[in-house]
């Protein structure tokens, strides 16, 4: 049976749980405000269903929910994050405002954090940007899941791409995909609903194609969209992730001395642009023009469209839960 929760209260239960988890409490609600964002928008992979992973890489010591994150101002367009073994989301915060200053001095600025974790969905990090009226692209690496196109183990990470423009009217353009045909956390809820996956979505441990996720999970490994369209995207991400921001590549990603870890200790860089100085302040109008032509073609629903009418509703009557997820999100959280 599902039960409706209103955002700020999931957001305090949230909290509640990482608090006791081992995060000093901004950090708590950073991630809290993030999970319960994703439940919102019906992005469940990424929602509560991350709890564990988060808990568990917490307990192993695989990641210090205390620390502060380093800020680094090394040129008027870049900046450097470390992130001291923490989660990537608190080194965002500490750099937000300065990375926004300096796109809107220089047109453009660049962000890379390194020595992080990056858990959650791309879509929270760059969509306030675009409500900022900046444009927004941000580049993750993970750690090893997906099999490069005519190769033979898994290298790269699910390795995600997000974008985000402003509108002059409307919501945001966003997206946020990985380079893998899916994303692991889909297959995760696959295997524990019991659903099948598409074909061309993975491979077992021997490298035969398979549309069972508990084999792509046990030894398997996932394949890139597209083919070797997809591959090249996600050596990109490695590129101007991992290599860019100093972290590790995918494929340096090795918690097995850490039973229950379950975040990518990567890297990832966000470009921030200030579309106006190339637009001449046109800028979002061109976009309606876009949006307009989009429909008039047959493109009914936009990137992000499916989120945002998730949102209204969850803000409106709650954020769907089923019973069980809520009895355990309160058991973890403790007494109130």
């Amino acid at each position: 049976m599902t039960v409706r929760l209103p955002f700020d209260d999931l957001v305090a239960l949230l909290a509640a749980i990482f608090r006791n988890g081992g995060c000093r409490a901004a950090v708590a609600d950073i991630l809290a405000q993030n999970m319960a964002a994703a439940e919102r928008d019906g992005a469940r992979s990424h929602g509560v269903f991350r709890v564990a992973g988060y808990l568990g890489s917490l307990a192993s010591g695989w990641v210090d929910g205390k620390v502060e994150p380093i800020v680094e101002d090394v040129a008027p367009g870049f900046i450097r994050v470390d992130g001291r073994n923490g989660f990537a989301l608190p080194a965002l915060a500490a750099a937000r405002n300065q990375l926004i200053a300096k796109a809107r001095t220089n047109g453009i600025a660049l962000l890379a954090i390194r020595n992080s974790h990056h858990f959650s969905a791309l879509w929270p990090d760059v969509e306030p940007f675009a409500r900022d009226g900046l444009v927004a692209i941000e580049m993750v690496n993970s750690m090893a899941s997906v099999v490069p196109h005519g190769g033979n183990r898994k290298l790269y990470g699910t390795n995600p791409l997000g974008f985000a423009a402003p509108r002059l009217a409307g919501d945001p353009l966003v997206f946020d995909q990985a380079s893998s045909a899916i994303a692991n956390g889909d297959v995760q809820i696959a295997a524990r609903e019991g659903h099948d996956l598409p074909p061309g979505y993975g491979v077992d441990r021997d490298g035969a194609p398979t549309t069972d996720p508990k084999a792509v999970l046990n030894g398997g490994a996932l394949l890139p969209f597209g083919g070797y369209k997809g591959s090249s995207i996600a050596m990109m991400m490695e590129i101007m992730a991992a290599a860019l921001a100093g972290g590790n590549f995918s494929f340096e990603v090795d918690f097995s001395q850490h039973p229950g870890a379950a975040t990518p200790h990567s890297a990832q860089t966000i470009i921030v642009i200030d579309p106006n100085m190339g637009a001449k302040g046109d800028f979002a109008a061109r976009i309606e023009v876009l949006v307009s032509e989009l429909h008039a073609a047959g493109q009914d629903r936009l990137p992000g469209d499916r989120r945002y009418a998730n949102r209204r509703e969850a803000m409106a009557l709650g954020v769907p839960l089923s019973e069980d997820e809520l009895a355990y999100l309160k058991k973890l959280a403790g007494p109130s």
